[in-house]
């Protein structure tokens, strides 16, 4: 909880970039809330919500430590929302938070090891592929995730908050607490280990599909040739 706190009390020590270039809905909406409107809650859960649930499904692959963990942050959030600095930035400091959490969440064993069936989020629209579709899909998602998650820890959340998440670089290095070009460099190793590592396994695949057969033990006694 400390460790929380202090990162919150990290995060609001100054204005963030994106405040000074336009606030979102949420971060007016957080506004308003810091000020006293508690009705405007109801918009900084709207807003919110969605996008730490998504965020946080990623990182456990269980619903419910996802759940868990987005009405930790909130309640983070209302804990703090008096010293919440008006005009800055609620995205960027509430994705601090929630990471902060689910660092301490898989310290105590509740992140999931990596499985092969998908978690599937809820706002994708629902499809009947065949299944062999189906399983070429869930193959493809478990390799990508064992890749993603083969990568040193720096690289991937940089890549995750910006790929994913959809977060600006300044405020993943106000998430992660390193600069803007750090965090240029740790996605940029990251994208470029991901695909290394695609065109690699793409290789291999066309050179299984393209070696002949081998020899049966009755073709090679009846001095045979493989069809």
């Amino acid at each position: 909880m400390q460790a929380v706190m202090g990162q919150v009390a990290l995060m609001m020590d100054g204005r963030s970039d994106v405040g000074a270039a336009g606030a979102s809905r949420a971060d007016r909406a957080m506004d308003r809330y810091a000020s006293g409107e508690d009705a405007a809650f109801a918009e900084v859960y709207d807003e919110l919500a969605p996008r730490l649930h998504r965020f946080a499904l990623r990182w456990t692959r269980s619903r419910s430590a996802a759940e868990d963990a987005v009405q930790q942050t909130l309640l983070q959030i209302h804990a703090a929302r008096h010293r919440f600095v008006r005009g800055g930035a609620v995205v960027p400091w509430a994705y601090a938070i929630a990471r902060r959490l689910l660092i301490d969440l898989g310290r105590r064993g509740v992140r999931e090891v990596l499985r092969a069936d998908d978690v599937r989020d809820p706002e994708e629209p629902s499809a009947a592929p065949s299944p062999e579709e189906a399983l070429h899909h869930r193959r493809v998602a478990a390799e990508a995730r064992r890749n993603l998650a083969s990568l040193p820890s720096g690289w991937r959340e940089a890549f995750e908050l910006v790929k994913f998440e959809g977060l600006s670089v300044a405020e993943t290095a106000e998430v992660l607490g390193i600069t803007r070009g750090m965090v240029k460099i740790r996605a940029h190793r990251a994208t470029a280990a991901l695909r290394e590592e695609a065109a690699r396994r793409l290789h291999g695949s066309l050179e299984s599909a393209t070696r002949p057969a081998p020899r049966s033990p009755r073709d090679i006694s009846e001095g045979g040739t493989p069809t």
